[in-house]
């Protein structure tokens, strides 16, 4: 199997080879892509070194597997020349999500309906995987009908820069800066740009692909997404109301059952999840999980990932994974 890594040189390209690697995919050849600046720097995976190569030369190469991770643009221009020479694209930017001849895809909720056909599959965005995959399983056996959401976004999210923006402040140095304001010691309820309606895009990408995925406009989705100074791993605070009552403890037997998912819930011993913990791990971690008592059939759910693995490199492996358990990649 040829596999080509676009971006591989940024935080997400460096997680995704890690995760190629303890995954331990069976890959013949590497294919590394970055920008102009990186062209012919090394990198070493499993063993070997490669040289990282040209988006042309990449093509050239006409790799079983292309995952994108090197923003909206550059998936706009190159994935379709990727899908052209017969490669499977996996795409993690927002370029492709809401065009509706491409599937966005969560492998565990929806992997079956990739089709050989899907030559660009979209990742989800970060904060909507990891909310999506515990709410699918009690979707299916209580049926959603409304979410509200508040998200705590790590500054990973924003990539590099924002990191050094953070380090920066809190050594009291001068960097460039992501963010309008600090973050370093504050909280900015500003993700992504601002858009007419009042929401930023990020809080849209949470409405519109929650609708896409489980295919029903009619679940109302109400977020807002606060950028916090974690350096990795997002949380969300999300309340939940079905259409269908429940027990608690069948939700705890429906979350603990399901594959990916991690339930951390006692108070006595103060076990919940949290970030710093979930660094470094594939799984979802549920916990606080108790009945809104203000409204029936509702609950509140605290969900916290790695924003780097599942909310966006270990899913897109994992979508590798499924297109060769399916056969259509070798």
């Amino acid at each position: 199997m040829k596999l080509a890594i676009v971006g591989v040189s940024g935080l997400v390209g460096s997680v995704i080879l890690k995760v190629l690697k303890e995954h331990q995919l069976d890959i013949d050849q590497l294919i590394p892509v970055a920008s102009s600046k990186s062209i012919g720097k090394e990198i070493v995976f499993s063993n070997k070194t490669y040289k990282i190569m040209s988006m042309q030369d990449a093509i050239a190469q006409k790799p079983d597997v292309a995952i994108f991770s090197a923003g909206g643009s550059v998936s706009l221009e190159f994935a379709p020349k990727f899908a052209e020479v017969g490669s499977f694209v996996i795409d993690n930017s927002s370029a492709w999500r809401m065009d509706q001849s491409k599937k966005l895809i969560i492998p565990e909720l929806n992997g079956d309906i990739i089709s050989k056909a899907d030559k660009i599959i979209a990742n989800p965005n970060c904060s909507t995987i990891q909310m999506l995959l515990p709410l699918s399983v009690l979707h299916q056996k209580y049926k959603i009908k409304r979410i509200v959401v508040s998200t705590y976004q790590s500054i990973s999210g924003s990539g590099q820069k924002a990191i050094q923006q953070f380090e920066s402040e809190r050594k009291n140095e001068k960097s460039d800066n992501v963010y309008p304001h600090q973050i370093d010691r504050n909280c900015l309820p500003h993700c992504d740009d601002f858009i007419e309606n009042g929401y930023t895009k990020e809080e849209m990408k949470l409405v519109n692909e929650t609708h896409k995925i489980f295919n029903d406009n009619n679940i109302g989705v109400s977020a807002t997404a606060v950028r916090v100074p974690v350096t990795g791993g997002h949380s969300e605070s999300v309340n939940v109301e079905f259409e269908k009552d429940f027990e608690i403890e069948e939700v705890l037997q429906l979350l603990s059952s399901a594959k990916g998912i991690t339930v951390q819930d006692d108070n006595e011993k103060n076990i919940y999840p949290m970030p710093f913990m979930a660094q470094g791990k594939d799984d979802v971690f549920v916990g606080r999980i108790r009945r809104d008592f203000s409204q029936k059939n509702t609950i509140n759910l605290w969900i916290v990932a790695d924003n780097l693995r599942k909310g966006a490199a270990t899913n897109a492996v994992q979508i590798v994974e499924l297109l060769i358990r399916k056969k259509y990649i070798y």
